[in-house]
């Protein structure tokens, strides 16, 4: 609910606190005194669009402040919550055109940008009038309004859809997956058979590479290693050495004892000889090896490099990328088995979501012959009693809220073709089409402040007294502004304001005074007999406040 509204220094409006209350708040004033001011300075805090210089002649700037009433449950504080605005239950709006055109906003005092002022707006207040451009007029919203008449509940069609939308995901994934997998078919049959045939276990790369190292190093030193033994054998040292010795022990009786020390340390050679030859003769047997083995280590080794290079990875990988690729190919393999499955699950949930909106195009069908009936019980008081209000649903582009189209037509004549509702109504029908349509709608609106603008203009006498009457309906459930000529619109008001423009100075400046009860029988005499309020018109007003 709008409580307060201040403005300082905007348009012919010098310094104004108004204080608002819940019902029906009417502002009347003859043509001229700045009602519409009113309206472009609301509209202004609000974020919405409208006169580019508000700055009032004199001043270095403009300003307005309006202070609303924020229940629990109530949508702006979502709204609020989402864009990181501290939740309170007053909402302070306030924003500032400086003379230079800038324009800034604050919400709760925290800086917020137009779009977040405008989101806030939208659930704060609704304004209709003869140029309405809100959801009544707009088809896009007419499904939506057409629900909340209904009152029936979406949620097993949005639960469908999305089941719908979740399952089609799937399979458009899966597709994708096959389709690039099927591409590469052939890369990875012939890729697997090769790694399989190699079958290259993880560490044989560097396990090959040590035994072909200790081969070739076999062969370059096995010669010498032959050599070596062969001059330690019996046709060299050793040879050499059992002569030596058999040549000392002939000589040894005749050397008087001279040499059994030599003799002595001779044979000690002898056995070390031998010891040195044996082990020199197991080195040669470790080194010796078939020349085939060689060969074949190396062409193992080879291989295995080959085909690392080939799929660009080490050697120590291959048997990773072995499992990769049999995994790719398996899944190729179970691929068009999935795709079967989830395309059997899809046609289900198409079938269950078809089911949930045919159930909510019936419920919708029924809430419109509702709706066209309430609406024709509302029309014939408001003068169009020769009008028809059709709600059109047509089959639509489906979603998470069913496969129809809603649409409100009017046709203003009884044969005459049926059309949108600002396309055949005349401005003063349209207004009153839009207030039944609101009251018919009403449901929801107990979180809006309503403002209608000049909403009866054209009208009078009974059809005046019956757009107050619904006026005063609406009011039960949501705060309304009306700004109004109509002496019957304004006598339903529960409050009632007064706008007058003055002179002052030179300067022009409008005001708005909230009118006690006896004022407001003059106002409303006014209205009734023009400039000059004969006692006639002041009995009129009376019984217009009486009823």
């Amino acid at each position: 609910m709008l409580r307060s509204l201040d403005i300082r220094d905007m348009l012919l409006i010098d310094r104004l606190d108004l204080t608002f209350r819940p019902g029906l708040n009417v502002l009347t004033g003859e043509t001229g005194a700045g009602k519409s001011i009113l309206l472009d300075c609301l509209g202004f805090v609000l974020g919405w669009r409208g006169r580019a210089e508000l700055v009032r002649k004199g001043a270095e700037q403009g300003e307005v402040t309006a202070v609303f009433d924020l229940p629990a449950g109530h949508p702006a504080r979502a709204v609020l919550a989402e864009a990181g605005i501290p939740v309170e239950d007053e909402l302070i709006l306030r924003r500032v055109n400086a003379l230079d055109g800038r324009k800034t906003a604050w919400i709760n005092d925290r800086r917020a940008s137009g779009e977040v002022l405008r989101a806030v707006s939208a659930v704060l207040v609704e304004l209709h009038g003869q140029h309405d451009d809100g959801g009544l007029l707009n088809p896009r919203g007419h499904r939506a309004l057409l629900d909340a008449f209904g009152g029936y509940d979406l949620a097993p069609v949005r639960a469908a859809w999305a089941q719908r939308l979740k399952i089609a995901r799937a399979l458009d994934v899966a597709r994708a997956r096959l389709a690039a997998v099927k591409g590469e078919e052939d890369f990875l049959r012939h890729a697997v058979a090769e790694l399989d045939a190699l079958a290259v276990q993880p560490g044989e790369e560097a396990e090959l590479d040590a035994r072909r190292r200790a081969m070739q190093a076999a062969e370059r030193i096995r010669a010498d290693v032959t050599r070596a033994l062969q001059a330690l054998g019996p046709e060299g040292a050793e040879g050499a050495m059992r002569d030596a010795d058999r040549w000392l022990q002939g000589a040894a009786d005749r050397a008087e004892g001279r040499l059994e020390a030599p003799l002595a340390a001779l044979d000690r050679a002898l056995i070390e000889l031998g010891e040195a030859a044996s082990g020199v003769e197991q080195a040669l047997d470790a080194l010796s090896h078939d020349p085939r083995e060689l060969e074949a280590a190396e062409e193992r080794l080879f291989a295995v490099r080959a085909l690392a290079r080939k799929h660009g990875v080490v050697g120590d990988d291959l048997p990773g990328l072995a499992e990769m690729l049999r995994d790719r190919l398996a899944a190729l393999d179970a691929g068009e088995e999935t795709i079967v499955t989830l395309e059997a699950e899809l046609a289900r949930a198409e079938a269950a979501y078809r089911a949930e909106a045919d159930r909510l195009s019936d419920s919708r069908r029924a809430a419109a012959v509702r709706l066209d009936a309430a609406m024709a019980a509302e029309l014939a008081p408001l003068k169009l009693e020769r009008a028809v209000f059709a709600t059109q649903v047509a089959p639509g582009e489906a979603g998470a809220e069913g496969v129809d189209a809603v649409a409100f037509t009017v046709a203003t004549n009884p044969g005459a073709p049926a059309g949108p509702l600002d396309k055949i109504a005349s401005g003063g029908e349209l207004s009153r089409f839009l207030l039944a349509l609101k009251v018919v709608l009403a449901r929801g609106a107990d979180a809006l402040t309503l403002i209608f603008d000049e909403i009866d203009r054209g009208v009078g006498g009974a059809t005046a007294d019956a757009v107050g009457r619904r006026l005063a309906q609406l009011a039960e459930v949501a705060q309304v502004l009306v700004v109004t000529h109509s002496p019957q619109v304004a006598a339903r008001g529960g409050h009632h304001f007064r706008v007058q423009k003055s002179v002052s100075g030179g300067m022009t400046t409008s005001r708005v005074v909230a009118l006690a009860p006896a004022e407001r029988v003059d106002e409303i005499a006014r209205m009734i007999s023009g400039a000059e309020v004969t006692e006639a018109a002041r009995a009129a007003a009376q019984d217009l406040l009486a009823g």
